[in-house]
């Protein structure tokens, strides 16, 4: 018997109740969705970043490098003016399309059914890589997701997917904007499947990660290929001494990352709405701009302060400048948030746990005497992301395929990364409990 037609639901999903069979087959379908979605996205997420360095050329006239990764050598007076502009007129249109228009929904209700309207949520990708050109401190990954979620449920609906392929899609689609921005396909992979899904099935991972490689080749024909932190010239081989800073890290990052979950979840719950965001993100943006007087690496998506933790000296001088701008970066990215603003997290969770990581790093080299500062960083970065994420595969592939780090790191990166699992776990119902973050 041929099952009944229906038209889909804005969400590309057929009526309760009624069947709809995919326009090519099932997996045919997925194949092709994930191929041509996969290209497109790539082309998207090369683009979305050309559009960053000409944003950073204009308001800050330069663009960041493995050279120079923050606006460092940019006049002080500039960086101040450059992200109090940006974030001037990211408020109003970010009030009118809030207020005027449909909203965007997340990514994750995106994968769950939320339809993602059309030029609503162009225009909310292109605000987020224009504040994070402009200076403003906050991830700029969260956009080619919502590009990516968009192009999925538009596809799924064309060629007809059921409500469960159509999430899996979604999801999938999502993820590889984030393999396509950062040349990262197995974070992409474990970010559908770990994060988003919850679902590391052979066909999810496969199909994730051929959709996540094809963004991240294609992407790399746009905008170019290059190793996004630069750790130095670090020893694969690891020592005791290093299985031991890892279980340190992890437990000191582990609590620093479930605090800065907490932190961001607070801060997103209570984000400035209405007219609120006029005045509340302009003054984000005027506080920004007075930190960086003084902390320049604050700025941006958290490149800059990553790189000096990863580039740190091995003395005791750098520790105060390490400790300010880990604080730094923390305070003004959760202040960026509840002013108003959209982005992510990923980005500035990766700048705290290498500046972490660097800091801890400087005070075991001085009783060790062995491996690399990048190394202790990148430990750092790789558990604090983990532990903020909940998320140990995503975090620690994305971390490692930034920074082209040698495969034998992924043992003593996994068991900082497994014992900062466990203390975010740990915290987290007491952190969630904790009053004062609750009040309303």
């Amino acid at each position: 018997m041929a099952s009944m037609r229906t038209e889909p639901n804005g969400d590309g999903t057929a009526e309760a109740g009624e069947r709809q069979e995919p326009r090519f087959g099932r997996l045919p379908s997925l194949i092709v969705a994930v191929a041509v979605i996969g290209v497109l996205i790539g082309v998207a997420a090369g683009l979305l970043t050309m559009m960053l360095y000409g944003v950073e050329h204009l308001f800050l006239g330069y663009v960041e490098s493995g050279d120079m990764p923050g606006p460092f050598g940019v006049p002080a007076w500039r960086r101040a003016l450059s992200v109090f502009v940006g974030l001037t007129i990211a408020a109003v249109a970010w009030w009118l399309l809030r207020t005027r228009t449909a909203r965007v929904p997340s990514v994750k209700k995106a994968v769950n059914g939320d339809r993602m309207p059309a030029w609503q949520t162009v225009v909310h990708v292109l605000l987020q890589i224009f504040i994070v050109g402009t200076g403003a401190s906050i991830g700029r990954e969260v956009a080619p997701r919502e590009l990516g979620a968009l192009f999925g449920q538009r596809f799924a609906r064309w060629i007809r997917l059921g409500p469960r392929d159509t999430r899996m899609l979604v999801a999938i689609t999502a993820a590889a904007g984030l393999a396509g921005v950062y040349n990262a396909p197995l974070a992409g992979t474990f970010f559908a499947t770990e994060i988003l899904l919850a679902d590391i099935s052979a066909e999810t991972v496969s199909l994730a990660f051929g959709c996540s490689a094809l963004a991240s080749w294609t992407a790399s024909l746009v905008k170019g290929t290059h190793v996004f932190y630069a750790i130095g010239q670090v020893d694969g081989l690891f020592t005791s001494d290093l299985i031991g800073f890892a279980i340190v890290a992890g437990l000191v990052c582990g609590l620093f990352g479930a605090l800065f979950r907490r932190g961001s979840s607070w801060a997103e719950s209570h984000q400035s709405s209405g007219t609120a965001i006029l005045w509340t993100l302009p003054l984000a943006g005027l506080l920004t701009g007075v930190v960086a007087l003084w902390v320049p690496q604050v700025m941006g998506n958290g490149r800059a302060t990553a790189q000096m933790g990863f580039s740190s000296a091995i003395e005791w001088s750098v520790v105060p400048v390490l400790a300010l701008s880990f604080v730094a970066k923390a305070v003004v990215t959760l202040l960026t948030i509840r002013a108003g603003a959209s982005g992510g997290v990923l980005q500035p969770g990766i700048a705290l746990g290498a500046s972490m990581g660097a800091l801890l790093g400087v005070v075991w080299m001085m009783m060790f005497h062995s491996n690399s500062i990048g190394v202790y960083a990148l430990v750092g970065a790789c558990a604090l992301l983990a532990a903020s994420q909940k998320a140990p595969l995503m975090a620690m592939c994305l971390v490692m395929e930034l920074a082209d780090a040698p495969l034998n790191l992924f043992v003593p990166v996994g068991c900082a990364v497994a014992v900062a699992g466990l203390v975010s776990c740990v915290l987290s119902p007491r952190l969630s409990a904790w009053h004062p973050l609750e009040r309303r």
